[in-house]
């Protein structure tokens, strides 16, 4: 190539594989200490991929050359995963682009604004469910509770309830017991599919259920595609492709099904570490508290509050900075190019992980620590746009970002302006690396009347 080029560094095998086995989060983040923001390998036996981690080599890969860097089909993370979801939204190439055109006009920031008042209505009715709870002294799974909240709320707004919310809620079992099955075979990538791995039976059992719960669905809402109905499984039935065609079965089931676990999992899995963190930091807790009682009040939480919780949103984007939800992004190599000086050869597979550039000494000050006034204003504007990239970049960047904000702000509103809560146990709970980010541990909680604490 004409331009300068070196070889990669590389993490040796005897640091990569015992230490992934053993506490794969802290590994990871171990592996971009020890690159320095620099373009390594990591040595994983025969499978030996770049790890990308500096702001501007990321920009590179998923922006400024994102056609050149694809979501790697036998890679990392997708080839497991890929039996679940198929070829669609959550693929590559024609699938890809056909799914993104017809979904894409329901997740653009004006239609998902429109929305809000429906969703804080659906989001209320939800959170009522724990007046009982609050007046017990019950304690409250938060994991549990915001999957009933997130399920209520996305299946009334963005699937007409085509799915009840008990369905959603065995489809989110479903997700967690898929989510940690496929974590054998992300680890040790190089093995083949039809050699039988831990969690390959869960697996098929867990992905039984999902299309047993959806496919009579998804063909039953065919013949209504045609009406007025603007739920997602009815515009994939009705959207047309580059081409002209419409999309087949398989595709809108495997659309379906990456939707309805895109607009749940990370509200969901996100949240459950807000309780800990502000437990732990009463001043953290403090603003929170009073600038929602002081924008919100006791009043129900709608549309002209969301702009005023400024706080709030600085709170979810550092959760969103320890715990990002698209913690992965594989990405293969069509064409040789040169990352950060190193010749990345036609082929290869790159590893992108928000969960370790946002946790790299080199680009944050003290990464461990839980610290909201990182995204003021200000010190956003001074930060390079990928040091921060929890739902991935360019192109590809996840459809769902806009709705994750209102809908979380809209649930820690809601709860926190009618609940105090305590936690059972007061730890920051371990992580649990699966296909998406997990606690280790669940998140009890007492909860009380806001009322009676100020009383």
């Amino acid at each position: 190539m004409s331009v300068q080029s070196r070889q990669a560094g590389s993490v040796p095998l005897r640091h990569v594989l015992p230490n992934l086995l053993r506490d794969p989060a802290r590994a990871l983040v171990d592996f971009g200490e020890r690159s320095g923001g620099e373009v390594v390998r990591l040595n994983l036996g025969s499978f030996r991929p770049y790890l990308i981690t500096h702001p501007d080599h990321l920009q590179r890969v998923l922006r400024e050359k994102s056609d050149n860097y694809v979501r790697a089909g036998d890679g990392l993370q997708w080839r497991p995963l890929k039996r679940l979801f198929g070829e669609g939204i959550l693929s590559d190439g024609e699938h890809w682009t056909n799914s993104r055109q017809i979904l894409q006009p329901l997740f653009t920031a004006r239609r998902i604004d429109g929305l809000i008042d429906r969703l804080a209505v659906a989001i209320e009715d939800a959170i009522d469910e724990l007046a009982e709870p609050a007046r017990t002294g019950q304690p409250v799974d938060m994991g549990t509770a915001q999957a009933q909240i997130v399920c209520s709320a996305i299946m009334r707004v963005f699937f007409a309830d085509r799915i009840s919310v008990p369905d959603a809620m065995r489809i989110m079992e479903a997700q967690d017991a898929i989510a940690t099955s496929v974590m054998p075979r992300i680890i040790v990538p190089w093995a083949p599919l039809a050699a039988p791995m831990p969690g390959d039976r869960a697996f098929r059992r867990a992905v039984r259920l999902i299309d047993d719960l959806l496919l009579p669905t998804i063909r039953a809402a065919r013949d209504s595609a045609e009406s007025d109905s603007d739920d997602i499984i009815a515009t994939l039935w009705r959207g047309r492709t580059e081409d002209g065609g419409r999309l087949d079965e398989r595709q809108v089931r495997n659309d379906t099904v990456a939707m309805v676990a895109t607009t749940t999992e990370t509200t969901i899995s996100v949240l459950t570490w807000l309780w800990p963190h502000i437990e732990r930091d009463p001043t953290v807790a403090t603003r929170l508290y009073e600038e929602i009682d002081r924008v919100v009040g006791d009043q129900p939480v709608r549309r002209e509050h969301l702009r005023e919780l400024r706080y709030t949103r600085q709170v979810l984007d550092e959760l969103l900075r320890l715990y990002p939800i698209g913690w992965l992004f594989p990405r293969m190599a069509v064409e040789e190019d040169v990352v950060g000086g190193v010749r990345i050869p036609a082929g290869s597979t790159l590893v992108v992980s928000p969960l370790i550039t946002h946790r790299m000494s080199q680009f944050w000050d003290r990464p461990e620590v839980f610290d909201p006034d990182r995204f003021s204003p200000d010190l956003v504007r001074s930060r390079p746009k990928y040091a921060h990239f929890p739902f991935g970049g360019g192109p590809h960047q996840c459809l769902g970002m806009h709705l994750f904000y209102l809908e979380a702000t809209l649930i820690v509103a809601t709860l926190l302006s009618r609940f105090r809560f305590r936690l059972r146990r007061a730890a920051i709970p371990g992580i649990k690396v699966a296909a998406a980010l997990r606690p280790l541990e669940r998140v009890e909680v007492t909860l009380r009347p806001a009322q009676s604490v100020a009383a």
